[in-house]
């Protein structure tokens, strides 16, 4: 195959360092980018990153492919590359992790497809992700599992990465799981020796025990097809590496082995939603207690009872359950009010007492230059700092305005 010869990456992706001439550079939108006459570096592309290096030194920041001839765009970060040959050396711990991960997608997907004839139609990598999104609209655990064992058998029998080309008519007679569109006639293949064969134009490992191993972290459906979270490699080490620190926190704090941590933690969670129950219940009672406190104190308008209550260390949502439990005796008007650097205010009637609740409100919020709103029942808002006697004052001009409706 003569097109592209010089994306050496597609014969070698082990070389990690290598010598070039700069043909042409590139202008574009303030930044820089050289084509060079060969090049190791991957562009982003079919899922993958793009590869990571310096040319002389210089960071390349980035690798594309130049749609109207094919020509791979080498993208620089600051810096003078000095001449038109460069040295040019890839970033191989990011390459040689894009390797592992784009290795056993292939193999992963062609388990899937073995266990549960479910076909890869995604595939997407990123720094700190990588999915596969399969054709099937549910798996159970017990699929995924054969599926993540198949995969990791191959990947431990060691089994050879080939790489070569194919015309799209020589294609069609082998078993692909798939025959993408090609750009001049030829399609490259991936085959992993007696198990998968799959046109690709990525970087790929030489042996699948160079995977290391496949980890599916979890499966999801989307709509009517299921995404696939998994890791490989030595990014299934690193969360490996951290589950069991967690895990090991874990058997510490709660002194106990391994296998009894689901138990103790189910048992703590338990214990919790319990004593949430108890302090829901106490919390009640203590506001009903509260509430008999202040309708006994309350002010007599006629019939009415009002209630005016100013705290400084409650906070809104406790004010909005006190003024609740006193709305549910016969007659109450509440207006409480929570001091501090923020000043809120919760007014609040029973059904049968008198009074517009809302209107109340804005009366009150403009005093002190908040806002709020709600119904003639129930209404909340809230302004600027406010200390407990500003508040007074307030409710003071709130119950003059009382006293003429009553």
């Amino acid at each position: 195959m003569k097109e592209n010869s010089n994306r050496l990456y597609y014969w070698d992706a082990w070389r990690t360092s290598f010598a070039a001439r700069i043909v042409e550079t590139v202008l574009q939108n303030r930044k820089q980018a050289v084509v060079l006459d060969n090049t190791y570096f991957y562009p982003a592309s079919g899922g993958q990153p793009a590869d990571r290096g310096w040319l002389n030194g210089v960071p390349v920041v980035d690798v594309s492919i130049r749609p109207e001839d094919g020509a791979v765009l080498h993208w620089l970060g600051d810096g003078d590359l000095g001449g038109e040959m460069v040295s040019a050396v890839i970033d191989w711990p990011r390459r040689f992790d894009h390797m592992q991960q784009h290795t056993g997608q292939h193999i992963l997907s062609q388990a899937f497809w073995r266990v549960a004839q479910a076909e890869t139609i995604g595939f997407h990598l990123t720094e700190s992700n990588l999915t596969i999104d399969l054709n099937i609209s549910s798996l159970s655990d017990e699929v995924v599992r054969k599926a993540e064992q198949l995969a990791n058998q191959i990947v431990w029998e060691n089994r050879a990465v080939h790489i070569r080309f194919a015309t799209r008519e020589d294609a069609l007679a082998l078993p692909l799981r798939k025959i993408p569109p090609t750009e001049n006639g030829w399609l490259r293949l991936i085959e992993i020796e007696g198990f998968d064969l799959t046109a690709c134009g990525g970087t790929h490992v030489r042996q699948t025990g160079s995977v290391g191993v496949i980890k599916v972290i979890r499966a999801e459906r989307r709509k009517n097809k299921m995404r696939i979270y998994f890791l490989c490699g030595g990014r299934a080490w690193q969360d490996y590496e951290g589950k069991n620190g967690v895990v090991a926190a874990l058997m510490g704090m709660l002194t106990t082995g391994e296998a009894e941590l689901v138990t103790a933690v189910s048992r703590l969670q338990e214990e919790l939603k319990q004593t949430r129950r108890t302090l829901k219940h106490q919390q009640t009672q203590l506001l009903a207690a509260k509430a008999e406190r202040l309708l006994a104190s309350a002010t007599k308008l006629g019939q009415t009872r009002l209630v005016c209550h100013i705290s400084a260390d409650e906070d809104a949502n406790t004010l909005r359950q006190l003024g609740n439990q006193l709305a549910q005796q016969e007659n109450v008007i509440a207006l409480l009010g929570l001091a501090g650097s923020r000043s809120f205010l919760f007014f609040v009637r029973s059904e049968d007492a008198p009074g517009d609740m809302k209107a109340l409100l804005q009366t009150a919020v403009q005093i002190l230059g908040g806002g709020g709103g709600g119904t003639a029942v129930s209404a909340q808002g809230g302004g600027p700092p406010a200390t407990p006697d500003t508040l007074q004052s307030v409710f003071n001009q709130i119950t003059q305005e009382l006293h003429k409706l009553i």
